[in-house]
């Protein structure tokens, strides 16, 4: 019968195009799906049970995990073996598994709650078969897992000793005198840490991948040497994980450690090994201690170097002698940029060389812009292109091509490093001079105190301290460079410069906020759009002849005029600059008159008008209630000051240069708040009303004695005044020098004079043209003195009198010149002595001796000069270095060998 039979037919299309019929029996049918049915069934039934199960075959999978990972961890422990690859792999595989489990797991509880009758049924068919398939399909899937981790072994032999050579650029010039000085330092038997200081884009990283590199030649002496790319957001954790890939140490799960198991870790691998760890691009100290690196020692033969672009950094790692590296030499500047910029373009044309030394030229020797610059001119050969890029680069470098997207951002780095904003407006106010200009250090901290970056709170003394740490801070950092011969300057390489005004302008968006055309050939006052706008303006260094023109100068709180050729300034320039609060118009030497406008200047706390030929100050002058300093030094037409009384706020005051009278030293007794006074000394009636007043002697900082003839002064007798700094004793016909008697009295000024440092701070003394005097003793009161030149003094028979000198108490105990670095002395035809021993000179640099014939020996022996850097011995003749006696022939061999003979015309 045809219900017994079921026929199912399909209609295929076979190769020949043919059809067929398959039939099956009902029974069979219905016997199929049950299976099917009581399969996914189970799923659903069973699925208290299978999670169950899940459960311990993950737990039993758990465990085998913590066992072979104990038994490599402790293996790996002592760094000399490390897991095999079937672990590595298994591991990752089991914490995927783990993973999915702990997935499957979440949902379990909302599962069981979508069962009913008695588990048979869910009240969602599809989503309870679909979970407990999947509960099935782990089960297996953790069995698998836990069968693969039966190891025969879990561990190998550990491989160091291998250097990981980094690629480096095939152009690198100019490094190999440094790299073989930073080798040297660093392989020392002495120094186990090296720290390599710079600005950004000197080749810091460059250098220090040459030193990772050549570890290679000694691959033998060191079993493990590790490259660690640090930056500025690296933590502990991640400098951690590099060197536990390095030395073998793989990961055990995230989190599974804190930082403290971590370092102990590395510590027993590494403390059993001879390591080179080298850190590039430091941003603050490294504590290796909490990284887990051993410190290097004497004793454990291991090395560190890193990079930094600070100072302060070496210092917090304990590098006290860190090695800078420097920009390159001029010669090495245009061997790297005409190598970058080819051969073809530089012979295109014959002009292109000479035009590509002055693009070269702008580099300043900053490797980064002499790669980036040289890459942009590779393609260009024409002389236009050339001398278009000559005049960008000089009118507006941050408009070159490469400049803001590779250049500067570079550079920002250390900027936005720099701690706090008042620090940042301090260095970007550095800017505003002449490219490659010396800035004097004091002048640039009374610049930031006048325009209100350093605050003054405190005492003087505390202000310009809080100013030098603030050039000091920029000096480490490498944003600007302190000046090798004279420290007292700094100046800041041209990029960086850029750099800075870069960031002033609002990176390019307002370029006139921040204007400086310093030093470029100006003939008049640019023209501006919104002069609105300008904050800053130095116009310095220039050939500005008038000003005319009146603008809204709301914002304007800098004006640098200084070193121009100007005539006249016209009153109208000066009404509309509420806020300006620093004016330099020092050194116009053509400048006969200052407008009465002056007084529109409310807000003026600074003013520099010295060096002019101004002969008479405005009556406006005296209306700026708000000045603090003000310099007025050699304007030699000047008559007078009378009225600087009324200027009741000043702090610092220059009068070098000029004749003052009693009335004026009166008025100057009336500026309460007067806290420094430079001055000139050329009246016998002013000596003692000057440095017998307790109110001014104080404020005293530099002094010229000029003029003073013997019948008016046979005997200056000096105070003590703490804060001078610089004396000069020019053409006075005084016999002696005094200092005031602070002991009981006696027939002679020189006994019992106690040995308290009268000029504890006095630095520099000029004499010359002192025909009266006999010796210098009162030196010995000038602990600090660095510079003395004395000259043309033809009756000076000692410098420091040994009779003199054994009068003062104490004398045995005193050392003079302890901090003396240069000494010269030129037409003392009566000069027999210096000293009567020989001196250490610890800080000595030049001794220059000329015309000084009856002088027949210095104060030197063998360990004089002994301060680490050569004592150079100038002399102007020949004669005399042949006729020099010395302390012995060691000394005689010492300084022959830096005997330098310059000649130079003397009066």
């Amino acid at each position: 019968m045809l219900k017994n039979l079921i026929s199912f037919s399909l209609l295929c299309c076979a190769e020949m195009g043919g059809c067929f019929s398959v039939s099956l029996p009902c029974d069979q049918v219905v016997n199929q799906f049950s299976q099917w049915l009581c399969l996914r069934g189970r799923y659903i039934h069973n699925l208290p049970e299978n999670i169950v199960a899940l459960q311990h075959a993950m737990a039993m999978l758990t465990a085998k995990l913590d066992d072979v990972l104990r038994t490599v961890g402790r293996e790996e422990f002592t760094g000399r073996q490390q897991r095999i690859s079937q672990v590595q792999v298994w591991h990752a595989n089991v914490l995927t598994t783990k993973n999915k489990f702990d997935d499957l797991l979440s949902t379990y509880e909302a599962e069981l709650q979508r069962l009913c009758l008695c588990g048979f049924c869910s009240k969602d068919l599809k989503l309870s078969y679909l979970y407990g398939k999947n509960v099935s399909i782990m089960l297996t899937e953790v069995e698998k897992r836990s069968s693969q981790g039966d190891f025969d072994m879990v561990v190998e032999a550990a491989t160091f000793g291998e250097v990981d050579e980094i690629p480096i650029h095939p152009t690198i010039i100019g490094q190999e005198r440094m790299l073989e000085k930073a080798w040297t330092l660093l392989m020392d038997d002495g120094s186990g840490m090296l720290g390599l200081y710079g600005m950004g884009g000197v080749g810091k990283t460059t250098l220090l991948t040459q030193i990772n590199n050549k570890f290679s030649e000694i691959s033998d002496r060191f079993e493990v040497v590790i490259w660690v790319v640090v930056s500025k957001s690296a933590t502990v954790r991640k400098i951690q994980r590099d060197i536990a890939q390095k030395v073998g140490l793989v990961e055990m799960g995230s989190g599974e450690k804190d930082e403290n198991q971590r370092a102990l870790d590395i510590y027993n691998v590494l403390r059993r090994r001879k390591f080179a760890l080298l850190l590039d691009d430091i941003w603050e100290k490294v504590d290796l201690k909490a990284v887990g690196v051993p410190y290097p020692t004497r004793d454990n033969g291991c090395k560190v170097a890193f990079t930094t672009r600070s100072r302060d950094v070496c210092g917090r790692m304990g590098v006290d002698d860190p090695m800078e590296v420097s920009c390159l030499q001029p010669d090495e500047s245009w061997d790297l940029f005409q190598r970058t910029v080819g051969e073809n373009t530089l012979g295109s044309h014959p002009d292109i060389p000479e035009l590509a030394r002055k693009v070269a030229r702008k580099c300043r020797g900053l490797p980064l812009a002499l790669s980036v610059i040289g890459e942009t001119m590779a393609c260009k050969r024409t002389v236009h292109e050339w001398c278009h890029a000559v005049d960008v680069l000089t009118s507006s470098a941050t408009e070159f091509s490469g400049m803001e997207d590779e250049i500067l951002p570079v550079l920002k780095y250390s900027y936005d490093n720099l701690s706090g904003e008042m620090v940042r407006s301090c260095f970007l106010y550095c800017s505003l001079f002449p490219e490659d200009y010396h800035i004097d250090k004091e002048r640039l901290v009374e610049y930031w105190i006048c325009e209100g970056f350093v605050s003054e709170k405190e005492s003087r003394e505390r202000t310009l301290n809080q100013g030098y740490e603030i050039v000091g801070t920029l000096v480490r950092a490498c944003l600007l460079m302190e000046e090798r011969k004279d420290k007292s300057y700094v100046k800041m390489h041209d990029v960086v410069r850029e750099m800075a005004l870069w960031i002033s302008s609002d990176f390019g968006n307002q370029k006139e906020r921040c204007v400086v055309r310093a030093g470029v050939g100006l003939r008049e006052v640019p023209k501006l759009k919104e002069w609105a706008t300008v904050r800053k303006m130095s116009l310095m260094n220039n050939g500005i002849e008038e000003i005319f023109d009146s603008h809204e100068c709301g914002d304007l709180t800098t004006l640098f005029l200084q070193r121009n050729a100007f005539v006249k300034i016209s009153g109208e320039f000066f009404r509309c600059m509420p806020h300006l609060a620093v004016l330099d118009l020092s050194e116009n030497h053509s400048l006969e008159e200052l407008p009465e406008e002056i007084s529109e200047l409310g807000s003026l706390r600074y003013l520099d008008v010295s060096y002019t030929c101004v002969n008479q100050l405005p009556v406006g002058l005296w209306e700026l209630k708000k000045l603090i300093h003000l310099n007025l030094e050699h304007m030699i037409r000047l008559g007078s000051v009378s009225g600087i009384s009324s200027l009741w706020n000043l702090r610092t005051l220059g009068l070098r240069g000029l004749v003052l009278d009693m009335r004026q030293v009166n008025e100057l007794e009336l500026l309460e708040h007067l806290q420094v006074v430079t001055i000139d000394i050329s009246s016998p009636s002013v000596v003692k009303p000057l440095l017998w007043s307790h109110r001014l002697v104080v404020c005293i900082r530099e002094v010229d004695f000029k003029y003073l003839e013997e019948e008016s002064m046979r005997v200056l007798t000096l105070p003590t005044i703490v804060n001078l700094r610089r004396l000069s004793i020019k053409r006075c016909g005084m016999r002696e020098i005094e200092i005031e008697k602070t002991a009981s009295s006696s027939s002679s000024s020189w006994n019992k004079i106690h040995t308290a440092p009268y000029f504890s701070n006095l630095s520099k003394v000029f004499i010359t043209k002192c025909h009266g005097l006999k010796d210098l003793t009162w030196l010995l009161f000038a602990p600090n003195l660095a510079f003395l030149q004395v000259s043309f003094s033809g009756q000076l028979e000692d410098i420091i009198n040994q009779e003199k000198a054994a009068s003062v108490e104490n004398a045995a105990t005193i050392v003079p010149f302890r901090r003396l670095e240069t000494l010269h002395l030129s037409a003392l035809r009566g000069l027999e002595r210096i000293y009567w021993n020989a001196l250490p000179f610890p800080c000595l640099k030049v001794i220059h001796v000329e015309k000084c014939w009856k002088l027949r020996k210095l104060p030197l022996d063998s360990n004089s000069g002994a301060g680490g850097k050569e004592l150079v011995l100038s002399y102007g003749d020949r004669e005399w270095i042949e006729k020099l006696e010395w302390e012995d022939q060691a000394t005689r061999v010492r300084f022959l060998t830096s005997c330098r003979w310059h000649w130079r015309a003397t009066q």
